[in-house]
């Protein structure tokens, strides 16, 4: 063996080892930067549960909240079905009461006013012919 062999021979052990060394030590800081991710998960994990507990006791109350609204949103609408067909009923009969009176009351007016006027036909003479010239004057 030569000496440049010797000497190649040499540069190529030492490439080695430091190749060795700088995989090592990757393989070293990757395992450590490993275990520090792992404890930070954790930590995040144990500081979240609690957060993800209250924010599941929220939902459960806002749903129950919601299915309490809709309760009363659906008694409130049969409150005010039923409010609105008394007042239907209500007004219904108040019409009855006072339109069927008032229009007996016409037909009295009207059936007095015809016996006026048979009265004063009478009693003024007016004949039958008479008042059919006075409405063909009339007529247009």
């Amino acid at each position: 063996m030569t000496v440049w062999a010797v000497v190649f021979l040499g540069v190529i052990a030492a490439a080695t080892l430091t190749t060795a060394i700088v995989q090592i030590s990757v393989i070293v800081i990757a395992g450590r930067a490993a275990r520090r991710v792992e404890r930070l998960a954790d930590q995040v994990e144990r500081e979240l549960k609690p957060l993800f507990g209250y924010l599941n006791a929220i939902g459960r109350d806002a749903a129950r909240a919601a299915e309490l609204a809709a309760g009363q949103v659906e008694r409130a609408d049969r409150v005010f079905a039923d409010a609105a067909q008394r007042v239907e009923q209500t007004l219904a009969m108040i019409q009855g009461a006072i339109l069927t009176p008032a229009r007996e009351g016409k037909a009295v007016v009207s059936g007095f006013r015809a016996a006026m006027a048979a009265l004063r036909e009478l009693r003024f003479g007016r004949s039958g012919s008479r008042r059919a010239e006075d409405e063909d004057a009339l007529f247009i």
